[in-house]
Parts: C-alpha cells; structure tokens; sequence
C-alpha cells in the first residue's frame, strides 16, 4: 500500500511540474513574440506610410488592451502623439513618397481622427500623395479618408456615411417589473447619467443638449468632408440624408469616390506612381513601424511630460483608467523630477467617483506650484474629467470635444419588492439611529436620504467653486452653464469653459514657451507596460470573468451590461456624463 501511495504521489508531482513548466514555456513564446513585433523597421526608398485596419490610435498607454486574452489580436496600438510626429516627419523624409489610408474602420476617437486629418493636410504641403482606399468603410474611416487627393472604392464596396444619432437605453420598466427599488439624487437637470433609471424617454433637457451636441459636431465633420471632396454643403446633405454611400456607382457618381477599382489595381496604380518596375515590390511601411524606425534616437536632457489620463475615474491603485491612488503617485514624481521643467495633462476621461478626482485635483495644484501645468482635451473631459482639469494655467480643448457636464449625482438601487416577493424580508438591530440609514433590502431611510441629498449639493458647490477660480467668473455665470449640461469645445470656448481650441501638440508647444525651453523632448507617462506585465495583468478572477461574458454578449451588450451591474455607480457620489458618442 505505502509503495501504491509513493508512487500515486509520484506522478501527481510530475504532472504538475509538467503543467508548470508548460505554463512557463507558453508565457515564455508570448512574451518573445510580443517582443519580436517590436524590432526596429528599417525604411527603405520609394517607401509608402500606411494607416490601415491594424492600427489602433490611442492616447493612452493605460488604453491598451494587450493580454493573455487577446494575444492573437494583430492590431498594433499606436499613441495619438506618436502617430501625429510620425506623419510630421514623414513629410521631410526622402524615403517616404506618400501615404495610403487603408482602413475601412477606424480604431480612434473623434478628436483623434480631427488631429490626425489636420496632419494628413499639412502633410501634403509637401507635394506628396495622400491616396486612400476602401471596401466596406464606416463614417468615422471615410472622414479620415476623404482627406486623400483621391479616394478609391472597390466595384462592390460600400461608404456609410449617415450622419450622427444617438440612442439611449432606459432601464426603469426593468426594474419595476422585477421590484428592484432606485434612490437617485442629483444636481443639474442637464444631468442624465441617471435618466436611464428613472424615466422610459430621453427628457426635453436632455433631449436639448444632444441635439445641440450632435448638430456642433456633425456641422463641424460634414462640412470638412464636403470641402475635401469639393462638394457643395446642400448636395452633401442631400448624398447623406439618401445613403448614396451604400452603393458603389451612386457613391462615384455625387463625387464621395473618384474610381471604382479593385485593391490589386490600387497597389498597382501606387507603383506606376512611383516609376517601380513590375517586380519591383512596393515597400509598405505601418504607422508603429515607422515609429519604431526612429525611436532610438537620443531624448537626454530636459523633457516636457505628457501626463495621459484616460477612461474613468476611480478610487484605488489599478492601472487601466484613471485610478487616484496611482495618479497621485505619477504627479508627485513629476513634481519632483528635476528634469521635467513643464507638464501636460491629457484628458479623455467622462469622469466617475468625486472623491478620486477631488484627490487628483488637489496634487495637481501642488503641481502647478512647482512648474507649468497645461492641460489639453481629447474625445472627452467630462464632469469629473472637467474637474480635474481646474489646477490648469491653460486649458486647450479640441472643437469636437465634450466638455462640461458640471454636475453631481447618486445612484442607491434596493431590493426590497423583489426580495419580498420571494419570501425574503429582514429585520434590523442597531446601536445608533441612522447604523442602518441604507440597506440592500429595504433602501434608504428619510435621513439617509437627506443627507445624501446634502453631500451631493455640497460636492457641486465645490465643483463650481474650483470652475470659478480657475475660469474666473461668479457662481452664477458658472451655474448657469452648469447644470450637467455637456458642451462641444467650440461652445465650451464661447461660454469660457476653456482658453483655447488647439491640438495636444499646440498644448505641448505652449508648455514648452511658458517654461522658457528652447531644446526640449516629450516624455510620455504613465510609461507603457511591458509585454510581460500586459499578459500577467489579465490573470486575475474579475477580469477572466468579465472578458469572457464580453466576449460571449459582445462589446456593446457588455457595455449595456456594465450600467446596470456596475459596483463603482452604486457606492459614491459621482461626477460623471451619461453617455458617450462615437463616430461609427
């Protein structure tokens, strides 16, 4: 018997060093492959930069989304401001000859893709080709697209170009019909994060803000589309409003294409443009390769750092999104490092928990005691993500940014109807009046209630307070524009919610002026992670769980999903927009 146990032992020991060392041998080949795709890319003559379907623009390290469970993703993630400094020197390198947009959709935000169009149109100050190609492309790539001198379609392609809408989904029936209770306080009748549990239609106030949103931003999208295509505004509308885009010979024909070729032709065409010879291969090179071919170069000395801050806002020290404990641990640093001389803080972020971002708030005014502080404004800075932006010298916004949303709110769902339905009920013991003020199963009391009420209206007094020292305007000027209430940048410069509409290179420049640099590089941070730390951050039991139910609903049901199960909506007084657009 002692020898069947040794040897049941025996194997049970080999199996598991056998299973660890597969482990280790699996992780190992990830890394070195994730690696592999890092080598440096040597550009070669008559070399064509391309922007196509593997190139996902971001603007934050801290939005890359490179694991163990998407390993097998190709798309290679390329910061915002590398992609903008690649095309800039592009345009002055000998090797390259052009640029072919080849992306029928477009990983990027609004804000991003303006940037990139404006440096594809100072690209081609210098006489070199922009050519751009698709098959079946959405809005957001054809916008990017139709900045090319030409813009060429396959025979059966298709654009979808259909102009903006937006769609809310509203859960209050839900929760009736299942006797789930929800408590909501908020300040701002613009504020509609919380419209989805208490109404079963978007409000008139509501209603209001998206339209004007939406018209700012599609005037502001269609009219570049319509002058880049050299079409008349009325006829754009006109081609928009009647889908033409969807088939091919109506696109060519109201000018949204300039021929219907196939993607070999294209390519081809490209090759006769560079005077190659039939077997001559055509040296295509990717926006991140590019990159990596000059990403050597010597950066000592003194650095202006962009500070990315982006996704929501939360309490804790995580390092996807904008967790507190982790900003106030990078600002510090740059405080104290001596070689940074000026900062820029990027914000892309609809805001979240008021606690985080009042802690984020307050070192960057410690910050900005020390060095200049210049903050510039992606797709969103939003309510919290406006908050934080308050410690700034200066503030850029982007034209279609959604900024504002100066707003407070709190969201305490109980289960009491439903629990009761089912046999379920409580009672309660406590030592104090209000020991027991909120409960899952019978909600808040008349206490509780008020109380909240009063943390909310305290928070958006604080709110307001910091937005009139930084904007330097009264209580009601900033009131009045409040409410919640999001605003497009170019409203948001009108209204004196931000200095100037400008780029985050025009933020960096300025950044740069005031802290009297002559020779300066841009420093990023957070710093990226390694290709090792981006396996390992997914091998925790939240997010296995939470990637496999994206995967099974798909990304936009999870994000449907996230609004009614979300912990971090629940447990705070939140300064956070309801919503957010995306150019499909």
């Amino acid at each position: 018997m002692r020898s069947f146990f040794k040897n049941v032992l025996a194997n049970i020991v080999a199996i598991v060093l056998l299973c660890a060392l597969f482990f280790v041998f699996f992780i190992m080949m990830l890394v070195f492959s994730s690696m592999g795709n890092d080598k440096s890319v040597v550009v070669k003559k008559n070399s064509v930069l391309t922007i196509n379907l593997k190139t996902n623009i971001i603007d934050s390290p801290t939005e890359e989304e490179m694991g163990l469970f998407n390993i097998s993703d190709k798309s290679k993630s390329v910061m915002l401001y590398d992609a903008l400094e690649a095309i800039r020197k592009a345009k002055t390198d000998d090797n390259i000859k052009g640029i072919s947009i080849e992306a029928d959709h477009v990983h990027a935000g609004m804000t991003q893709i303006d940037d990139i169009r404006n440096a594809l149109e100072d690209f081609k100050k210098s006489g070199k080709f922009v050519y751009a190609y698709g098959n079946a492309v959405s809005q957001s790539s054809y916008y990017l697209g139709s900045v090319a001198d030409k813009y060429y379609l396959n025979p059966s392609g298709m654009i979808e170009l259909k102009g903006l809408a937006t769609e809310v989904t509203f859960f209050k029936d839900f929760a009736d019909k299942y006797g789930i209770g929800i408590e909501v306080i908020r300040h701002g009748k613009f504020k509609s994060a919380v419209e989805p549990f208490l109404r079963n239609d978007i409000s008139p106030e509501n209603k209001e803000q998206l339209g004007t949103l939406l018209n700012d931003i599609w005037k502001s999208t269609s009219t570049k589309m319509a002058v880049s295509r050299k079409i008349d505004t009325a006829q754009f509308k006109m081609v928009v409003d009647s889908l033409y885009g969807m088939i091919p010979e109506l696109g060519l024909k109201y000018k949204l294409a300039d021929k219907l070729i196939q993607k070999t032709e294209y390519d081809q065409m490209i090759k006769s443009k560079l005077s190659l010879k039939e077997k001559e291969k055509l040296n295509k090179v990717s926006l991140a390769g590019y990159i990596s071919s000059y990403a050597d170069e010597d950066k000592s000395g003194e650095k202006v750092a962009v500070l990315y801050a982006s996704g929501g806002i939360n309490n804790g020290d995580s390092y996807n999104e904008i967790y507190s404990e982790k900003y106030v641990k990078y600002i510090k640093n740059l405080q104290n490092d001596d070689k940074v001389k000026a900062v820029v803080f990027r914000i892309n972020s609809p805001g979240g928990s008021a606690n985080a971002s009042d802690e984020i708030l307050f070192e960057l005014q410690q910050l900005k005691k020390k060095k200049p502080l210049i903050v510039s404004f992606g797709d969103y800075a939003a309510s919290g993500g406006y908050y934080i932006a308050m410690a700034a010298d200066k503030i850029y916004s982007e034209p279609n940014t959604l900024t504002g949303s100066i707003g407070v709110f709190g969201v305490i769902p109980y289960y009491k109807d439903i629990a009761n339905k089912n046999g379920i009920r409580s009672d309660i013991v406590a030592t104090n009046a209000n020991s027991q003020y909120y409960s899952p199963l019978n909600g808040v009391t008349p206490y509780g209630v008020n109380l909240i009420t009063r943390s909310v209206e305290g928070t958006y007094k604080r709110f307001v307070h910091f937005v009139t020292q930084n904007r330097k305007q009264t209580f009601e000027q900033i009131d009045s524009v409040g409410g919640g209430r999001v605003w497009s940048g170019v409203r948001a410069k009108e209204i004196g919610l931000v200095d100037e509409l400008g780029t985050l290179n025009d933020a960096v420049q300025f950044a740069a002026k005031k802290a009297g640099l002559k020779s300066y590089h841009v420093s990023s941070y957070p710093k990226r992670m390694s290709p090792f730390e981006q396996i390992f951050k997914d091998l925790n039991e939240e997010d296995i769980s939470a990637r496999i139910i994206k995967n099974k609903i798909g990304k936009a049901n999870y994000e449907i999903f996230q609004q009614i199960t979300n912990e971090k909506l629940q447990s705070e007084v939140k300064m956070e927009m309801p919503y957010q657009i995306k150019i499909n």
